[in-house]
């Protein structure tokens, strides 16, 4: 860090270096420098291609390093930095998870924390080199939580589950009798003896100290910190109904009821609420149980030339593995001998089986079908697609959507407003209720703490933390079962501003694999031998037309001659002698140089032309013998998947590098009315920002790699994959199918996400104006209704898991049947 001192005040310039990924060349590390220099604050911008590094200087005062890694990723480019992902217990409710952030926001070093109530994770990243997870992990104990293993057996959930299951049993048998010694002056045959002020103290106490000791060191964990959380809440309720059970058992004259049933009831009504409340989490992480439960656990590996059973740990890179029909394919590799159909339904979602021959690639987790396949290995263990799916479902789950800021801030203040309320009801009803209405025989003291207590315990922030985290682990899990990787909560809410989608054509709309549409020979020559002879000549060209012709040639067991004197022309055609014959395959401007007359074609090739076909024509010994048509063809599903994002009000357009004759033929073909034609792959992000000019909010769609940034440039980036390329960094939405009708999937699993995530905010809050009001006495002047405090406490309990309930309706919802 540098000091420099500017006109008398002292400016505090700090230096930061960070590793970036993505960057190919020189113009790369420009952008990167001129992305950064836009940030205010910064004073100098160094990348170096080949460290593959950026340095910054810049002013502290004014630029936040999170503001220059923003800058670098808008730029369509990556910031490398050490991620951990901590599991972390003790977390009750949404003020739980603002102390755990702040407390790993103060070390030093790190760049961003998102802390997740549901999954009970922190995932953490810092900057390489100035952070220890031994750090992260002190900070999170001295915020009074525990970070526990990545190997140990149980994860915090399970822990919790069985933890409670536990907690519940033991407070049920002590509290039944401590129930019915309160409800005895109603039923007289209860036993006597369960009514003994001291005997119920005796079931009580450790109901109250043990049962709930979670309670008093979590408010004190709170306090602590500064904040107060459900745990205060609870503990106030129960310790007020508690200690005044025991000052009337020792002193008589105080009064003739005592409450220890009524605290008792409260934990344990809590504690059965906590418990089906993780139970219900559980099912919402069901997502990650079932995709790693699609690992295989063994391979048949090829070994000095021996087969031999392994387990999948053991397997290496550049092993020979065999896979039998009916097996799991182990890890991901190519196919080096036999042919099969292989079931890739669990990765990709696609239900028809792919055919498999040497030189394709195979995925770990699909399942062989009916023929032998023997692969090489060419990933393994956290590198396979479906280790990195897990890991993208993983981080989207453990995200937080921006909504989610609104409920932790009325969580950061929520606690002391229901304390000042239930206080406020206490005195009210002492001081100014009891004068005007008949509060009971107990007297006001005693219906005032009831009151009070009833407020403490009804209200909570459980609920409102649990709304965003659960819809989103829900929604992305469903995502993920169809191939759809939706990476965490800023897309979701993203989506719901998006009114464009701008759709790449090469690969998105259309397959991105050129094909012959049509072959037109002249009078007295035949189709085959116009075939044959064209790909004869291309068989020598690298160009994507010569492959079309020589793949579409093979396809018709056409035997291909040989050339004699080849010779490509950049921009026409090529040229040579094919037994001994002069030919020529070229379009219209090399024809005309070489005098070759093409009147006999001008009709077909104005028609084809004018259906986004382009046009190569054959020449032999200077005379036209015919044309062939190549286009690259819309995919099937693309002209239903345009009208299904139209028919939900979206704008679509279509962008290209195509002329804009062929462009708005293929637009026109698949029900798209405006076009981007012409567009070169490094303005494809300057046509985005133009359309953002005009207040569109746009989601772009392409393939991931070249349209890298304009997929970061726009408000939603949508990669569609091949199925094996899973990162798809630019990309906020992965589409593992590569089809297009999983875009508007894609929309609408967000946006009904997002509704849950609404709903349940609602709900949260609506519970909490209502509840609170009741147990604070509003009904009582007029209906005669006091809330019991056991009933706020079932009620708290139930609005949390009501929450998780909704969310869990999202298992409902048919992705792609709509």
């Amino acid at each position: 860090m540098d000091l420099y001192i500017v006109f008398g005040d002292t400016m505090v310039v700090e230096e930061k270096e960070y590793k970036v990924t993505g960057m190919t060349c020189a113009n790369c590390a420009l952008s990167i420098e001129r992305a950064l220099k836009k940030v205010d604050g910064v004073e100098q911008a160094v990348v170096n291609l080949s460290l593959e590094s950026a340095t910054v200087k810049f002013d502290s005062d004014k630029a936040d390093p999170k503001d220059l890694v923003k800058a670098i990723e808008k730029a369509g480019y990556g910031v490398a930095a050490d991620t951990v992902r901590l599991k972390v217990a003790g977390m009750t409710c949404a003020n739980c998870v603002t102390a755990v952030e702040k407390a790993l926001n103060k070390v030093k070093g790190v760049t961003k924390v998102t802390v997740n109530l549901a999954t009970e994770t922190a995932y953490v990243e810092f900057e390489h080199g100035k952070v220890t997870v031994d750090d992260l992990k002190r900070a999170v104990a001295k915020a009074g939580y525990k970070v526990l293993e990545e190997e140990s057996g149980l994860s915090p959930l399970q822990m919790e589950i069985g933890r409670n299951k536990i907690l519940l049993a033991i407070s049920i048998v002590l509290t039944i009798p401590v129930f019915l010694g309160g409800m005895r002056m109603y039923l007289p045959f209860i036993p006597e003896i369960l009514e003994n002020h001291y005997l119920q103290f005796v079931l009580t106490t450790p109901v109250q100290f043990g049962v709930g000791y979670r309670f008093y060191i979590g408010s004190f964990r709170a306090l602590r910190n500064r904040m107060a959380n459900m745990d205060v809440l609870v503990a106030l309720g129960t310790s007020a109904a508690y200690f005044y059970s025991v000052a009337v058992m020792l002193d008589p004259a105080l009064g003739e009821m005592v409450y220890f049933e009524t605290a008792s009831l409260l934990i344990t009504f809590i504690i059965l609420g906590k418990l089906l409340e993780a139970m219900a989490k559980g099912r919402t992480s069901e997502a990650i149980k079932k995709l790693m439960g699609l690992q295989a656990k063994s391979a048949h590996v090829v070994r000095d030339g021996k087969e031999l059973e392994v387990l999948i740990e053991e397997v290496q890179v550049g092993d020979m593995v065999a896979v039998r029909p009916g097996e799991k394919i182990p890890v991901d590799g190519v196919v080096k001998d036999g042919t099969s159909e292989v079931d890739e339904s669990m990765i990709t979602g696609e239900s028809i089986p792919v055919r498999k021959r040497a030189g394709d690639n195979v995925i770990g987790a699909t399942i062989n079908k009916n023929g032998l396949l023997r692969f090489e290995a060419k990933k393994i263990g956290k590198d396979t697609v479906l280790a990195q799916i897990i890991r993208l479902v993983e981080e989207a789950q453990g995200s937080k959507a921006p909504i989610q800021r609104y409920a932790d801030r009325v969580s950061a203040w929520f606690v002391p407003m229901v304390v000042s309320l239930a206080l406020i009801a206490f005195l009210f009803w002492f001081f100014v209720g009891s004068r005007f209405w008949d509060v009971g025989p107990n007297g006001p003291f005693i219906f005032s703490l009831i009151t009070m207590v009833a407020v403490l315990v009804i209200a909570c922030p459980c609920a409102l933390g649990l709304a965003t985290p659960t819809a989103i682990m829900v929604g992305t899990g469903k995502g993920a079962e169809y191939g759809i990787l939706i990476k965490g909560g800023e897309p979701l809410e993203t989506v719901l501003d998006v009114n464009a989608v701008v759709l790449d054509k090469t690969g998105t709309i259309t397959k991105g694999q050129p094909e012959v549409t049509a072959l037109v020979p002249v009078k007295g020559t035949d189709e085959k031998e116009l075939l044959r002879l064209a790909a004869s000549l291309e068989a020598g060209s690298e160009h994507h037309i010569a492959e079309a012709l020589v793949k579409h040639a093979k396809a018709t067991d056409l035997a291909l001659a040989k050339v004699d004197g080849f010779e490509a022309l950049p921009g026409k055609g090529v040229v040579g002698k094919v037994e001994g014959k002069a030919i020529a395959v070229g379009n219209a401007r090399m024809m005309d140089e070489r005098k070759v007359d093409l009147s006999a074609l001008k009709d077909e090739r104005e028609r084809l032309e004018a259906e986004a076909n382009t046009v190569v024509f054959v020449a032999l010994e200077g005379k036209a013998i015919g044309l062939l048509a190549v286009a690259d063809a819309p995919k099937p599903t693309s002209k239903a998947a345009i009208k299904r994002l139209k028919d939900t009000g979206l704008k679509v357009i279509m962008m290209t590098g195509d002329n804009e004759r062929t462009a708005k033929a293929i637009a026109k073909k698949v029900g798209i009315d405006e076009v981007l034609s012409e567009v070169l792959p490094e303005d494809k992000a300057q046509e985005v920002r133009k359309l953002q000019k005009k207040g569109l909010k746009v989601a772009m769609v392409g393939d991931g790699i070249n349209d890298a940034p304009a997929l970061a440039q726009a408000e939603v980036g949508i990669a569609m994959s091949s199925g094996t390329d899973v990162a798809a960094e630019a990309g906020d939405i992965v589409l593992m199918r590569n089809d297009l009708m999983d875009v508007p999937a894609s929309i609408e699993l967000s946006r009904r996400t997002m509704g849950k995530i609404k709903q349940n905010m609602f709900w949260a809050l609506f519970y909490n104006v209502i509840g609170i009001p009741i147990a604070m006495g509003i009904l009582y002047p007029g209906f005669g209704i006091q809330l019991p405090p056991a009933l706020a406490a079932f009620a708290m309990a139930m609005s949390s898991v009501s929450v998780v309930s909704n969310s869990l309706l999202l298992k409902l919802y048919k992705v792609r049947e709509g």
